[in-house]
């Protein structure tokens, strides 16, 4: 039987299928505001709480690790590949580091206005069995650089 007539499958090519996901925010607008910055090249850095990784005993990114972006609709859109990554003290994060987010932060200064409204909103808290932890010039983030390996 041919099956020529059969819609393409948009599933995850096999060699891709055990990688994790890169989510970046909540599906919605600010979703897909950050996926397109990143395949117009644009957004090539992100951040995190360590506290993150540690609630969610999750590894710290690794040079070289590889993830599939994926959109708010659920599509995997592109593979991300880490190129450095850096645990620092939310106090030393760089104008450089700013401006690779891509995200119209051009100052540290700026971007850690943006990030700390972020990490003390209420739905940020409310994923933590303790909410009150202070976020202060000390408290260490993960900085994570990444590229475009492919796009999907």
């Amino acid at each position: 039987m041919n099956d020529d007539t059969t819609m393409p499958s948009l599933s995850l090519p096999p060699k891709y299928e055990n990688l994790p996901k890169a989510e970046f925010m909540t599906p919605g607008p600010e979703r897909d505001r950050l996926v397109k910055l990143i395949l117009d090249g644009v957004k090539t850095a992100t951040a995190a709480l360590l506290i993150d990784y540690t609630k969610c005993g999750d590894p710290l990114p690794r040079i070289g690790d590889r993830s599939v972006l994926v959109d708010s609709d659920g599509q995997d859109v592109a593979v991300l590949a880490t190129t450095d990554v850096a645990v620092t003290r939310l106090a030393d994060v760089t104008d450089q580091h700013a401006l690779a987010e891509g995200e119209g932060d051009t100052t540290a200064a700026q971007w850690r206005r943006t990030h700390e409204e972020f990490w003390n909103s209420a739905e940020y808290r409310s994923y933590f069995a303790d909410p009150t932890f202070p976020i202060d010039g000390d408290t260490l983030v993960v900085l994570e650089r990444f590229k475009v390996a492919e796009r999907l």
